[in-house]
């Protein structure tokens, strides 16, 4: 058995609708996956499953999610290990936790995108790739950012974003 986290993309349906959490946690238990639980209300689900890969658990949390909700959702699984490892990676646990963002990647990024984002950083911003995963300190609101508009599926890939305060709590989740 293993612990997985899954972080989806986006929980808005339409203009009038969102994924309410506990259609989320439903969701789970009819794949059959096991305790599953939420923090926040921004689609993220902790929950035990049977040894599987994280691009398997993906695979079917997509295919369900737009099976039950009618809309596709990119949905980035890490195992319980990865997501300490990507925790203890944090090169920037001196920032603001709502400031510093992560975004969790279902792939590589190539390094020269990150260099093409170099351009958009302003007074104080930092920004690390660290394996898949690139970790920015915004330095004030990530609202305010020019680079934040930059970071989408189209030039970065599948992924998703997390502030340092939600990966704590995700962390917490799996211990």
């Amino acid at each position: 058995m293993c612990t997985f986290i899954a972080l989806l993309h986006s929980i808005v349906l339409t203009s009038e609708r969102r994924v309410i959490m506990e259609d989320l946690r439903a969701l789970a238990k009819e794949l059959g996956y096991r305790e599953p639980r939420t923090l926040v209300s921004t689609g993220n689900l902790v929950f035990e499953a049977d040894d599987m890969r994280p691009h398997e658990v993906e695979e079917q949390l997509e295919e369900a999610f737009e099976e039950k909700f009618g809309k596709h959702v990119d949905i980035i699984v890490r195992s319980d290990c990865t997501w300490m490892a990507l925790c203890s990676a944090n090169p920037f646990k001196d920032g603001n936790g709502d400031q510093v963002i992560v975004r969790v990647s279902r792939l590589p990024i190539d390094p020269e995108k990150v260099e093409a984002l170099k351009p958009l950083l302003a007074e104080g911003q930092r920004m690390e790739l660290v394996g898949c995963d690139l970790w920015i300190d915004f330095h004030g609101k990530p609202s305010e950012s020019k680079l934040l508009s930059a970071l989408t599926t189209k030039r970065m890939g599948v992924g998703t974003l997390r502030n340092w305060n939600t990966v704590r709590g995700l962390f917490e989740m799996v211990l």
